[in-house]
């Protein structure tokens, strides 16, 4: 018998001081059998890092077609991709080829794929790659509880996390910034 996914409540309070962002958005996610928390934690920081209208969280793990989140245009157009993880260079470039603008947040141990996938997609002009920082990430993903209730400020690159008992300082570090 399948597994089945796993429901989680999201309430995320949005401050985000470089872009002039304040909103707070509640969410129902799924959390795919085979998905860790830590990459369920980092779809999340990507909503609030990369937040806009319309976007959403896309299909992930049980459609390897589709995005973890993604924006599109009032015609359905893809506007925004939105990738976590690792992906190979060859998910990247078809990301920039279908969207104006192409994100990763990378998490985990990131030292190999930057050294070897990383340089491949650094001429795609659309793409921007973020990485969060492993020890702080993993922290803020032990033991999500099924209710999230996340305060995320955003300031001068850093991503600053309240989950109601503790704060994150989570600060990104950018592997290539869109041209």
């Amino acid at each position: 018998m399948a597994l089945s996914s796993t429901t989680y409540k999201l309430q995320l309070t949005l401050s985000d001081t470089d872009r002039g962002v304040y909103e707070t958005v509640r969410k129902t996610l799924a959390r795919h059998p085979s998905e860790t928390e830590l990459r369920l934690t980092a779809r999340i920081l990507a909503y609030g890092l990369w937040w806009a209208e319309r976007l959403e969280f896309g299909r992930g793990l049980s459609d390897v077609g589709h995005p973890a989140l993604w924006r599109h245009s009032l015609a359905s157009q893809v506007e925004h991709w939105i990738d976590v993880g690792r992906p190979d260079a060859d998910r990247m470039t078809r990301a920039a080829r279908q969207a104006p603008q192409a994100s990763v947040l990378a998490y985990g141990s990131t030292a190999v794929w930057l050294e070897t996938v990383v340089p491949k997609v650094m001429e795609l002009s659309s793409l921007e790659i973020a990485l969060l920082p492993e020890a702080e990430t993993n922290a803020l993903a032990t033991e999500l509880p099924r209710t999230i209730d996340w305060s995320l400020m955003i300031t001068d690159g850093t991503l600053y996390v309240g989950d109601g008992e503790q704060q994150h300082e989570l600060v990104l570090h950018w592997a290539k910034e869109r041209s």
